[in-house]
């Protein structure tokens, strides 16, 4: 098969025909159809920031973990390992495996594999399972957003974004994004009942209060933040600004030092670990095939482009996800 195999930390994906893995034992061979690119998949790819790969160690410390980035698929069921009951070859399913997505073939295990929302082109599903699971983690286990509370999302046009916008809606929420000017529109069409152009005004100097604030972009600290978080609130971060060294695990470092001393609570959401990826990405197909969740794709790349997709996506522009057709 060809794949886009990453050799060392900062070198470039190069294209290459690889040996097709076969499913060992409760694993499932996925035909990928699309995969999707994110934050994560370029901050691996550059080893960036610099104290996660002192934090990974192991192999992890010298070269990346794995060779072939992707963190999301969605395709088709090319074969099953030996005590896989759930799938059959032909179905079509979706996943976030963390690695292997930038391939023509992937192995998932079967406890990590869902079926694809009926509604959704696998280009469209590929767009879910790491942006819309984060987003679930922040809203319904980290914030327990409850019907009429305010909730801001700062950072509400990107990938993640989009995704808390909407699921904040679909739990009952009255929603504020904050975004730049060119996404105003999109946002307010995927959900928020107001928008904040960042551009011309500070949401945390705005006088308004709010139950929940999701903070993706990073952008302020938590003692500007805290001005607007109702006294019990709860401030869930997700990212934060990218640099070499610290970023953005320093501006979530710096909000948790600061967290025993106020009064409103401060969670992360860190889909990297979560062990219930299943049960989220059954959840959040219940939501897409109910209609209340969409993804929002900002361009879609044929798989020779996938550099060029990974380089757009870090720009920082994108207004949903960049995915990819394999």
């Amino acid at each position: 098969m060809k794949a886009f195999v990453l050799r060392s930390y900062g070198s470039s994906l190069q294209l290459t025909d690889i040996d097709r893995p076969v499913p060992g034992d409760g694993e499932v061979l996925v035909r990928v159809r699309a995969t999707s690119v994110q934050p994560y998949d370029w901050h691996l790819m550059r080893g960036e920031p610099y104290v996660a790969r002192l934090m990974a160690g192991g192999p992890g410390l010298r070269k990346p973990p794995f060779d072939i980035p992707g963190a999301d698929v969605a395709g088709e069921v090319e074969e099953i390992g030996k005590g896989v009951t759930e799938f059959a070859p032909g179905d079509e399913v979706y996943a976030m495996p963390k690695q292997g997505g930038f391939a023509e073939y992937v192995c998932v295990p079967e406890s990590e594999l869902v079926r694809k929302p009926a509604n959704l082109s696998f280009e469209e599903a590929a767009a879910v399972p790491m942006a819309a699971n984060t987003a679930l983690i922040a809203l319904r286990d980290q914030a327990r957003v409850q019907p009429g509370q305010q909730v801001l999302v700062n950072g509400a046009s990107g990938g993640v974004g989009t995704f808390a916008v909407q699921l904040a809606k679909a739990f009952g929420a009255r929603v504020t994004g904050v975004c730049g000017r060119r996404n105003v529109g999109m946002v307010r069409s995927i959900g928020a009942n107001e928008v904040i152009d960042y551009t011309k005004e500070d949401f945390t100097r705005a006088g308004r209060h709010y139950d929940v604030l999701v903070d993706i972009a990073g952008s302020r600290p938590a003692s500007a933040c805290r001005r607007v978080m109702a006294r019990k609130g709860t401030l869930v971060l997700v990212g934060g600004p990218a640099g070499r060294w610290l970023q953005p695990a320093s501006h979530v470092f710096a909000t948790l030092a600061v967290a025993p001393f106020m009064s409103q609570r401060v969670a992360v959401a860190d889909v990297v670990r979560c062990t219930e990826n299943k049960r989220n990405l059954t959840t959040l197909a219940e939501l897409i095939e109910g209609g209340e969740v969409h993804p929002v794709i900002d361009r879609s790349y044929p798989f020779k482009e996938v550099p060029a997709a990974v380089g757009y996506q870090e720009a920082g522009h994108a207004a949903g996800k960049v995915v990819i057709a394999v």
